[in-house]
């Protein structure tokens, strides 16, 4: 991926997102792009003649194990029989192949019909709904939690033990490393005020990383990472967690409040219920095994 390529990849998402009122590349497949790529990154554009911007982009990258694949179509070249889609995720698909196969996991924003067909025809099985659910903010609950903001430059390492104690087995929360986290700290959205931090018996107990969303209007507050340390957990902390980062976002004037949660999580999907938070909209998750080729 040249810069040429990024900024018009970039265009296009611009585009795609004022359409569809969501990104269409999920933030690890952001962060790869604009940094131009890393080991195990391909990006592929479409273009079709007489257009001089592109119409489609599909994005593969290869993780410790598996490979994760997204991909958007222009707005305007969505008509009834495009084969964009197909054509972007077959090509996609032959990279893995010429790469030596392997697991691919497929993510699509607010799947419908279509793209289940397409991800079907590809040889992809549906396995995994990721629920975006919102709340009105504030929220209005009392809690009780002594809380700080992180400190770039001090609490990275005993933050990356908490979370990858907690998301041990969590696909893409868990195994973080210090530039993981480090490139998140370089994002213009990060804000060590959001980001609280609970401390007990000497050492970090819990935390809410929250994020704003400037790019929509009005502005998303997001729940942007939650989690206990297991030597803490089944105290309710959690639950005082997500009201301790609601409270902050709604105080720096965030009236919408967002988190994503998979829906096989019942018992998180209970406690955001029981906090007032409803379905928005789901993302969903297609996986299937490439076999390697020539």
């Amino acid at each position: 991926m040249g810069q040429g390529d990024i900024d018009a990849v970039r265009e296009l998402l611009e585009v795609a997102t004022e359409a569809d009122g969501h990104a269409p590349l999920g933030e690890h497949q952001w962060l790869d792009l604009v940094e131009g790529g890393r080991a195990g990154f391909a990006g592929l554009v479409a273009w079709e003649p007489g257009h001089d911007h592109p119409v489609g982009y599909a994005q593969v990258t290869r993780g410790d194990t598996s490979w994760a694949l997204e991909f958007v179509v222009d707005p305007h070249h969505r008509d009834a029989g495009c084969t964009i889609e197909k054509d972007l995720v077959g090509a996609a698909l032959d990279v893995v192949r010429q790469e030596g196969g392997g697991r691919i996991t497929l993510w699509v924003p607010k799947p419908d019909e279509h793209r289940d067909r397409v991800a079907t025809r590809a040889g992809l099985l549906r396995t995994r709904d990721l629920c975006q659910m919102r709340r009105p903010l504030p929220v209005g609950r009392p809690f009780a939690l002594d809380t700080r903001p992180f400190e770039p430059g001090h609490d990275e390492g005993a933050w990356l033990a908490v979370n990858n104690r907690a998301f041990a087995a969590h696909p893409e929360q868990g195994g973080w490393d210090l530039d993981t986290l480090k490139r998140r700290e370089a994002e213009p959205w990060f804000d060590p005020a959001g980001f609280l931090l609970h401390e007990r018996e000497g050492r970090l107990a819990g935390f809410c990383w929250t994020k704003v969303h400037d790019d929509h209007e009005p502005a998303l507050g997001e729940v942007y990472v939650v989690a206990v340390d297991p030597d803490f957990q089944g105290g309710g902390l959690g639950r005082s967690l997500v009201l301790a980062g609601l409270d902050s976002l709604a105080r720096r004037g965030i009236v919408t409040g967002m988190l994503y949660v998979d829906s096989s999580n019942t018992g998180a999907v209970h406690l955001y219920e029981d906090l007032g938070f409803t379905v928005d909209h789901v993302d969903r998750a297609y996986v299937g095994e490439v076999a390697p080729g020539s």
